[in-house]
């Protein structure tokens, strides 16, 4: 006999991952959120041999987010992941409220402080760099950019008149001003007009449509096309949109930038397991030790809370730099 359809289920209603793709695309989330609320929700249903979510609750949950901690000792923020896209599975896709997920076993998250580069490591790592990704490693260094921040940047954020950049849609779906540095305006220019030409070229294919955030496309048809809307740092080939199936050159992949680097950090033979986000880290630590003010800092960054900002004089004030050696006394 054929199996009884889930419950909640109704002829002709789309399937539930499309109801989640659905739940997710109307509250104009990311497409990482989406792919990772759906990655999930997949592996919480196949942990649970492929049952329906809507046969399950409370319990489930507590007993899949267990196991991601205690067997697969994942991180707190991957477990807090899993949780957050079950929580949208249930709330926004089911219509069901959960009552308190308890007992659970949360993997302990680490209190670290980030790490910084000196000035001296950051001259040594930018020396081998060059092209296309010394301009992105100076503005993650001379703006505190994210690396999707860079990455995403269009060419309408740039504003070589008065040295800055506008983030838009940064981490928490907020815009905020930071600082062209001017060691990169003039190489930055001369990128942006080799990307105008490379543009050009893919209009005249029929191509040089880019991804509009929420419902600009159907306010403005032709805005896709438009030169300011292009990405700073475009991808070398033409690729398929995820979600409109159309043939557009997205942004440069995160892969590009964050080989580069590891590549300069080995030729710079620096032992700092230095990241991308690292530049971003030395950029805050250094106006901090410039003498500007936390919250001018916190602005720059993007932070929501200052608190968050306050890691970097923790930096500051650890090691040498705050506290003298009793050894300096014998």
């Amino acid at each position: 006999m054929p199996d009884a359809p889930p419950p909640n289920h109704r002829p002709g209603q789309p399937k539930l991952l499309d109801q989640v793709r659905e739940a997710i695309r109307t509250r104009h989330y990311s497409i990482r959120t989406e792919q990772a609320y759906i990655q999930w929700i997949k592996r919480f249903i196949l942990f649970h041999d492929t049952r329906h979510p809507a046969e399950m609750g409370e319990d489930a949950i507590r007993e899949f987010l267990n196991h991601l901690a205690v067997t697969e000792h994942v991180a707190a923020s991957t477990q807090n992941q899993a949780l957050c896209g079950l929580l949208f599975l249930y709330k926004k896709v089911l219509k069901r409220d959960l009552d308190a997920v308890e007992d659970l076993v949360w993997a302990k998250k680490p209190e670290r402080l980030p790490v910084v580069l000196t000035r001296t490591e950051v001259k040594q790592l930018l020396h081998q760099l060059s092209g296309t990704s010394w301009i992105m490693a100076m503005l993650l260094y001379g703006s505190g950019l994210r690396h999707l921040e860079c990455l995403r940047l269009r060419v309408k954020d740039l504003d070589f008149e008065y040295n800055q950049i506008t983030v838009r849609d940064g981490k928490g779906e907020k815009d905020r001003m930071t600082v062209l540095p001017g060691p990169v305006k003039e190489p930055l220019r001369a990128h942006v007009q080799r990307v105008k030409v490379q543009h050009d070229r893919d209009l005249t294919h029929g191509l040089g449509s880019v991804y509009l955030p929420y419902a600009l496309e159907r306010k403005y048809p032709r805005a896709r096309f438009a030169w300011g809307w292009q990405y700073v740092f475009p991808a070398s080939r033409v690729s398929v949109d995820p979600r409109s199936g159309r043939n557009q050159r997205h942004h440069v992949s995160e892969l590009v930038s964050s080989r580069a680097l590891k590549v300069a950090c080995w030729k710079a033979q620096l032992h700092k397991p230095a990241t991308c986000h690292t530049l971003r880290h030395s950029f805050a630590t250094h106006l901090l030790e410039a003498g500007y003010d936390i919250r001018t800092v916190q602005e720059l960054l993007g932070h929501k809370d200052v608190r968050t900002t306050m890691v970097y004089t923790h930096v500051l004030n650890k090691g040498g730099r705050a506290v003298q050696s009793p050894a300096e006394h014998l």
